[in-house]
């Protein structure tokens, strides 16, 4: 089973898209659209606070009728933050993101944030491993 290590390496983009909790949501969605990515990283003061989805956004603002304009990430933001180190497994991360609803996983080492894996980070990994396991059988039915 691959790391996360293995699987940040393997990434195509590689920068960290982070916000601050004060600015507001309408800001943090802004940046999302403009990124193309589903979640940012809330730090303060290069501290790990929390983390703003998509899903935070349409749960937490817009179903309960606040305005994004005036709205502070702080309100919205999912918290306390569940993060992984990039020794562990990717099987791992795919359990933690299956039990608790999450699409993105903060990577840390030594207190500092050196990633970020995303459910589609992680079938990319699957069907990767997968692949290369057919080609193995394949080779050894084949005899090579």
């Amino acid at each position: 089973m691959r790391t996360v290590a293995q699987t940040l390496a393997a990434k195509a983009h590689t920068e960290i898209h982070s916000i601050s909790p004060d600015v507001t949501v309408f800001e943090a969605i802004s940046r999302m659209a403009e990124k193309n990515v589903g979640a940012l990283i809330v730090q303060e003061l290069d501290q790990l606070v929390g983390i703003i989805s998509e899903r935070d956004y349409a749960r937490k603002l817009v179903l309960l009728g606040r305005a994004s304009v005036a709205t502070p990430v702080s309100a919205i933001m999912s918290t306390p933050v569940i993060t992984v180190t990039p020794k562990e497994s990717t099987q791992h991360c795919m359990q933690l993101m299956t039990q608790g609803h999450m699409r993105h996983l903060p990577v840390v080492e030594n207190d500092k944030l050196v990633g970020v894996v995303s459910i589609g980070d992680l079938v990319k990994d699957v069907i990767s491993e997968q692949h290369g396991l057919i080609e193995q059988l394949q080779k050894y039915i084949r005899g090579e």
